[in-house]
């Protein structure tokens, strides 16, 4: 098995693009979203028959880009770098291109989403413009597949074009000692701790003993799961969730690893690092890092001999805060402090023993005055002057000395006023909110998390500084934002069987009426007359989630929203316009649902009125 994953702009079509190639459910929150252990970060199981498959990964937009691709997606090995042909390569196409570079990718294809929107020679200079991003990349030669999810143009020739990439592909080392880093830990109910991740290289079996790194902890594995499938044994390159008895799930955080005995962490390592143009001037000969491996990241310093002066590789020293498990041929990809600009990436080329004062360097007595106030300051955030005084060091070296400390992690930036946290305190913090929230986790799986105030009561602090903190936290990727609810950047909620019945049952769709929503009233007044636990936050889930769409005071299921919209497009590609009796004809309901339906598309952007018609933006633009 291969690992296939998708890079591109936000809202270019990528989603929906996986959705059309694996014939995943988008509804599968309602009917079937926990059965056996269930993967996190957005795989699904691709089958190309005759005994070809893969595991995709759908990137969603540049944030989560790095801590899920970098977290759970190092090991993919073809890239589908989705532009629509509407809008061609955004900034978030050459950044993902830039980032994939360094990572394990072997091969890639261009793919051309909502060529439907789009005539042929639009068609052309889409694709000519992203080529012309693509150069010196991994994708500069891909081939090129022009798609629409709606009318399905085209997904036959890609699904045969990912069909021929990944015969193409080289074989994983099967005979290497086993690498799994690990993107997600939870305990699944029946089972104990599952941990889920992507086999870089060996082979995994029941039974046998494997080491958790880093802590040399010797687990167990009880069992193997791919894709919801039980496996004896399974080898590299699969999707993998292993179950390991007697060791409790917290104890596990994203970025250890599970891995044969041969293996052992490092806290020094000899790379071959290649850097892009545009970073060639952030460098220094000991550059203070956040350093990617599998899936951790960790702070470190990258030490030159010689700084780089052109975007060529070179050897140089990386230095770890904290041990990894790597070994020769490893990738990783580094970045600033802060801000978090790519400073590069390569390979491991050897491991070695870090060398007492290797990465320490010489600290002025201003930034020991800096770092003391800020220490004495507790949860009190200072400003840059209130610091300076405290200090007794002038503003102007207090900005230059507080920046180096920013970047080398021992002081927080906060914003919305400027102000500064000692790094220790904002790490006691972090572990306050991240012990409540993995409660809430384990105790409501079906919930989206927590929201400020809750918060800001874990971490003892008013509500605007927990808002200024979780910003902090959420820009480091330790912290997940959706809308007002935060969680552990692994948690996946998870409605229970009970719950998935309830829905299942107050939202079916009637054969004679598939697009007929039902009425949010009836919807709460089940759940109030319901004995299953949860329910309120598990509809929140759904509504966040976007399994379910509530337009006006109507349900509906997503399924639902996604074949109106289809119809409406089609139509309006079709004569240009419509009027509300026409979309009522198309749809099959009443004008009781169709205006509110109209306004909605309005307000989402796909229409626009004209006096009494509906167009399509993107044709009006």
């Amino acid at each position: 098995m291969h690992i296939i994953g998708t890079a591109g702009h936000v809202d270019h079509g990528k989603s929906s693009l996986v959705l059309a190639l694996t014939g995943t459910n988008p509804d599968r929150w309602l009917e079937e979203q926990v059965r056996g252990m269930t993967l996190d970060l957005g795989f699904a199981r691709l089958d190309l028959g005759d005994g070809v498959e893969a595991g995709i990964v759908d990137v969603p937009g540049h944030e989560r880009f790095l801590h899920n691709m970098l977290a759970g997606a190092a090991g993919m090995e073809l890239l589908l770098l989705v532009v629509a042909a509407n809008e061609g390569p955004r900034p978030q196409t050459r950044e993902h291109l830039a980032i994939v570079s360094y990572l394990n990718v072997r091969r890639a294809l261009i793919v051309l989403t909502k060529a439907d929107l789009v005539g042929d020679e639009e068609l052309a200079l889409a694709e000519e413009a992203v080529r012309e991003a693509a150069q010196g990349t991994v994708a500069e030669h891909a081939r090129a597949v022009a798609t629409s999810s709606v009318s399905g143009r085209g997904l036959d020739e890609l699904r045969a074009a990912i069909r021929e990439e990944l015969l193409a592909l080289p074989p994983r080392p099967l005979d290497a000692p086993a690498y799994l880093p690990i993107d997600r830990s939870f305990a699944l109910q029946g089972h104990g701790t599952i941990v889920t991740g992507t086999l870089m290289q060996g082979r995994m079996r029941v039974g046998e003993e494997l080491m958790l790194q880093p802590g040399e902890r010797r687990v167990r594995v009880r069992g193997l799961h791919v894709f919801n499938r039980a496996f004896e044994d399974v080898s590299a390159g699969s999707r993998v969730a292993v179950n390991l008895p007697g060791i409790d799930y917290r104890e596990i955080r994203r970025g250890m690893t599970l891995g044969a005995p041969e293996l052992a962490p490092r806290d020094t390592l000899t790379v071959c690092f290649r850097p892009p143009q545009e970073a060639l001037s952030m460098l220094r000969r000991r550059t203070k890092v956040r350093a990617h491996l599998g899936s951790a990241e960790i702070l470190g310093t990258l030490v030159f001999e010689h700084v780089p002066e052109r975007a060529e590789e070179v050897e140089a020293t990386l230095h770890l805060r904290e041990p990894a498990l790597a070994f020769p041929g490893s990738t990783f990809v580094v970045r600033r402090m802060s801000p978090k600009d790519l400073l590069g990436g390569g390979t491991v080329a050897g491991v070695g023993v870090r060398i007492q004062g290797a990465e320490e360097g010489e600290e002025s007595p201003e930034a020991a005055a800096l770092a003391d106030a800020l220490a004495a300051s507790g949860r009190a955030p200072l400003s840059l002057n209130e610091l300076a005084a405290r200090a007794n060091v002038r503003a102007e070296r207090a900005a230059r000395e507080i920046a180096a400390l920013v970047e080398d992690g021992r002081v927080l930036e906060l914003a919305k006023p400027l102000a500064y946290l000692d790094g220790v305190v904002g790490t006691r913090l972090l572990a306050a909110a991240s012990e409540t929230l993995a409660a809430r986790h384990e105790r409501a799986p079906w919930a989206l998390g927590l929201q400020v105030p809750a918060l800001a009561r874990a971490m003892a602090v008013e509500e605007p500084l927990g808002v200024r903190l979780l910003a902090v936290f959420a820009h480091a990727g330790s912290l997940a934002q959706r809308g007002v609810w935060w969680s552990l950047p692994s948690f996946t909620p998870q409605l229970s069987k009970e719950q998935q019945r309830f829905f299942g049952g107050v939202l079916a769709v009637a054969p004679q009426t598939p697009l007929v929503p039902v009425a949010l009233a009836l919807v709460l007044e089940r759940i109030a007359a319901s004995k299953v636990e949860g329910l309120a936050d598990a509809l929140e889930t759904l509504f966040v989630g976007g399994a379910l769409v509530k337009v006006s005071d109507e349900v509906y299921r997503r399924s639902q929203i996604q074949q109106i919209r289809a119809h409406l497009e089609e139509m309006l590609r079709a004569k240009g316009e419509l009027t509300m009796a026409e979309f009522r004809n198309i749809v099959g309901t009443s004008r009781k649902y169709c205006v509110p339906l109209l306004e909605w598309f309005d307000a989402t952007g796909v229409t626009v009125r004209a006096g009494d018609v509906r167009r399509l933006r993107q044709a009006v633009r």
